[in-house]
């Protein structure tokens, strides 16, 4: 069961200034000194104020560059002095806690991997008790809005009231051009959840490609997300993880610059007069859509009823693959998109299986 969260803005944290986007950007990975120095030069001359790199690098496969470890702390701290950023890194243990607070980090998140693991999750809330330290918590690797927001539950029981969200997108096996599905429904939900909490999305891990990362940031400030978390750094070509889906700072001035930036509302009488207007029509649509929902529902029962007289059981697979089938294409033919209509169609569905169970109960 969830509950309120109490929150602190990323506005009153004072590492961020307006107008959006709030940007968090640097290596996946800290790999030398001398590239974690020209990566944060790059991107402090034109106005990042915090800097991240991966200094414990969770990999699917051992042998794989796992990060540098502790002593990359040592060159996050020399940003901090040389260049006045504040500096960022994630984090997945109660050692990596420690650590970075023993260094001086400024922000740390928390990776897919680890806000899936309520057990990393507690270790990680109980080492930050006490602290001040700013959290961010990505969204778990598989698209379950209750674990992530577990994770947070978490954090702010252990007192951390500076908590936001990043948005990475969600695993899938389905055939899409990117790293990882947007996901951007979960994305709204959190939202529409958690209005005041800083919210940042991760164009590099949605993207796994840097060719895809000025669309996904686009669609992130269109949704009015505050934020981005962009990979960057100063050869991509030689970088020792996810070269593909980094920019340079040059790269990322460029992806930024091209950003449209939409306001959150507008004072303008003929716009509010406007959109007052065109919700009111999506109140009638709503009001009659469920109307037509509970008119389904009555049929469902009905059909319940019918099987339940005849002994034939509820599921009928065959049936509702054939809906399913018309329903995509006849859809596709009114202009509404395939993944939507499976969501809508699959709510349906399961609530009418939900009814005709209730009556072959009675």
């Amino acid at each position: 069961m969830s509950h309120e969260l109490d929150i602190i803005p990323g506005t009153q944290w004072g590492f961020f200034t307006l107008p959006r986007p709030m940007c968090i950007a640097g290596p996946c990975s800290a790999e030398s000194e001398e590239q974690v120095m020209e990566t944060a030069r790059g991107l402090a001359a034109f106005g990042i104020h915090v800097f991240r790199a991966g200094i414990w690098k969770p990999r699917t496969h051992p042998g794989s560059f796992e990060g540098v470890g502790t002593p990359g702390l040592k060159w996050l701290r020399r940003v901090k002095q040389e260049l006045g950023m504040k500096v960022c890194t994630e984090v997945a243990s109660e050692k990596h806690v420690l650590e970075c607070i023993k260094y001086g980090v400024d922000v740390i998140w928390i990776g897919a991997r680890t806000s899936a693991n309520p057990f990393l999750m507690q270790e990680i809330a109980d080492a930050l008790e006490g602290t001040d330290i700013p959290v961010l918590v990505k969204n778990p690797v598989n698209p379950d809005i209750d674990l992530w927001v577990g994770a947070l539950e978490r954090l702010n029981r252990a007192g951390i009231r500076k908590l936001g969200v990043i948005h990475r997108g969600f695993s899938t096996s389905e055939p899409i051009p990117y790293r990882n599905d947007p996901g951007w429904r979960l994305a709204i939900e959190m939202r529409t959840r958690y209005p005041q909490m800083a919210f940042f999305a991760d164009p590099s891990h949605m993207a796994g490609d840097r060719k895809y990362l000025q669309e996904l940031s686009q669609r992130a400030m269109d949704l009015g997300l505050d934020g981005l978390m962009v990979e960057s750094h100063c050869n991509p070509a030689c970088a020792l993880s996810d070269a593909k889906q980094q920019l340079t700072p040059e790269g990322l001035q460029t992806l930024l610059e091209s950003l449209v930036i939409r306001d959150n509302t507008s004072e303008n009488e003929a716009y509010k007069d406007g959109i007052e207007a065109l919700r009111t029509r999506i109140d009638v649509i709503d009001d009659n859509l469920l109307k037509l929902l509970r008119e389904r529902m009555d049929v469902s029962r009905s059909i319940g009823q019918y099987k339940k007289e005849h002994n034939v059981a509820i599921l009928q697979a065959g049936r509702w693959e054939q809906l399913l089938t018309d329903m995509v294409q006849r859809a596709a033919a009114e202009g509404i998109s395939e993944p939507a209509i499976r969501a809508i169609m699959t709510a349906i569905h399961d609530e009418s299986v939900r009814v005709q169970n209730e009556v072959l109960e009675a």
